[in-house]
């Protein structure tokens, strides 16, 4: 009797942190047992915003009113808000990376599932593609990304005028980008790119060069990871003037001095498919879209048509087989 007890305890508790994990009280009725469940949902924000925002969580609760059962998980470098801003300006990309990557495969519920959609915003959206390239477990079927960076930046973005944090990151960047401290410590720069400093950025860029594969030596991975998703689909704002230049979005490139733009098929790394940008476009699964406004001026409008249209559920029936594979997991 007191094993069977204890063991009934210990089940128990096995399902307090997974009803935990799920932010949902724990029931016998609980939403996520409807067999048309959606993937998770991954969402990484962009500079100088939290994974606590009221606006970020916002868009959570919206993926949930179109896509009913969506369980979203917002990426945080941190565990409070403060730390979490703070590391969207300091922070070594590759190290960031590999702590989301651990955390996704480490995580109750992400790790049970057969594949998660991702939501990259701004600066966010290359950082989910390089955890797509990278480590891709568990395994992204649909990544957007609205008003990223995927061919990086010639400009450092302006600061409000009381925002010290990010004057004082945007200072030392002005210093020296290419130098091995600030490549290390100062994350803007990781993405910055600039045609005219092209040999600079080849040899010293310590997170862009190398998840667009712009070396020499090329990472077979990256492309077979990128390969395989669903959808990859692009947002770029129409009236960006923060992102500089907003082409970027499409990894097109955009020299300033010139106003010369090349369109992401123009360019080698499409061309000799670098990234498996090619194969996916080929094949329908690549999307180049608007969104109105200036940056990050997101609508209701614009996020309600990317969740229908990228995030719905999967087939009837492919989640209950995760969800009876969870289950017996609890039970070992």
């Amino acid at each position: 009797m007191i094993k069977l007890f204890v063991s009934s305890l210990l089940l128990l508790g096995r399902w307090l942190s997974i009803s935990n994990a799920l932010s949902i009280p724990f029931s016998s009725n609980n939403k996520h047992d409807d067999l048309d469940d959606p993937l998770p949902l991954v969402i990484w924000h962009g500079l100088g915003d939290n994974y606590q925002n009221e606006g970020l969580t916002s868009v959570g609760d919206l993926a949930e009113q179109v896509n009913p059962g969506t369980f979203v998980y917002f990426v945080h470098i941190g565990d409070d808000a403060s730390s979490d801003r703070s590391a969207t300006f300091f922070g070594n990309l590759t190290e960031q990376v590999e702590q989301v990557c651990s955390d996704l495969a480490s995580h109750p519920i992400l790790s049970t599932a057969p594949a998660v959609n991702a939501l990259g915003f701004s600066q966010g959206g290359q950082f989910l593609r390089a955890y797509v390239e990278r480590c891709n477990d568990p395994p992204v079927a649909n990544l957007v990304t609205f008003g990223s960076q995927h061919n990086g930046i010639a400009e450092f973005q302006n600061c409000g005028a009381t925002d010290w944090v990010c004057k004082g990151a945007r200072g030392i960047l002005r210093g020296n980008t290419w130098s091995n401290y600030v490549q290390s410590h100062l994350v803007p720069a990781q993405y910055f790119r600039d045609p005219e400093e092209l040999d600079d950025y080849l040899e010293n860029s310590n997170f862009l060069a190398d998840i667009n594969n712009e070396r020499e030596s090329k990472n077979g991975t990256y492309k077979e990871n990128l390969k395989k998703l669903k959808k990859f689909v692009m947002y770029v704002f129409d009236e960006d003037t923060t992102v500089v230049p907003k082409e970027s979005g499409w990894f097109s490139e955009f020299n300033l001095t010139s106003k010369k733009e090349t369109l992401l098929e123009n360019r080698p790394m499409y061309k000799e498919d670098w990234l498996g940008l090619k194969y996916l476009n080929e094949k329908g699964r690549l999307e180049f879209k608007n969104a109105t406004g200036g940056h990050m001026k997101l609508t209701d409008e614009d996020l309600t048509e990317a969740f229908k249209n990228y995030f719905s559920p999967p087939q009837k029936g492919r989640m209950a087989s995760w969800w009876e594979g969870a289950r017996a997991s609890l039970e070992l």
